[in-house]
């Protein structure tokens, strides 16, 4: 059994997603201190200096405080705008590695370029 554990945590996609999951959690503090710190100050000063926050009403014993979900509705939709932006950003920096890529392939070498003419010839003799 501690074999087949091994042979499991030691699988390539684990050891990916434990690092995806690690480097996740990082990104996601860099994240929520950029919704917190810079751009809910920022919506707050464009809304008069409301704080979703605050928003609650009292029934009988129960206070209801609906501001905080407002206020987590808000922080969700930054960061998953965040996120696409993040991801879109990468992707584009990817696409332009790999057109770089594909603009450097090689030449093909003197061989190569002899055995197409060879070939090209016996097709056309046929």
């Amino acid at each position: 059994m501690l074999k087949e554990f091994k042979e499991f945590a030691m699988r390539g996609n684990v050891i990916d997603l434990a690092v995806g999951v690690i480097i996740g959690g990082a990104f996601g503090k860099i994240v929520t201190s950029l919704v917190e710190d810079i751009i809910m100050p920022l919506v707050g000063l464009l809304l008069g200096g409301v704080n979703f926050t605050d928003l609650a009403f009292t029934y009988h014993k129960a206070t209801v405080k609906y501001g905080v979900f407002i206020q987590t509705i808000v922080d969700f939709l930054i960061i998953s705008f965040s996120i696409f932006l993040f991801i879109k950003l990468f992707n584009k920096l990817t696409s332009k590695q790999e057109k770089a890529e594909e603009l450097a392939a090689p030449a093909p070498s003197q061989e190569e370029i002899l055995l197409t003419e060879i070939r090209d010839l016996l097709k056309a003799q046929k």
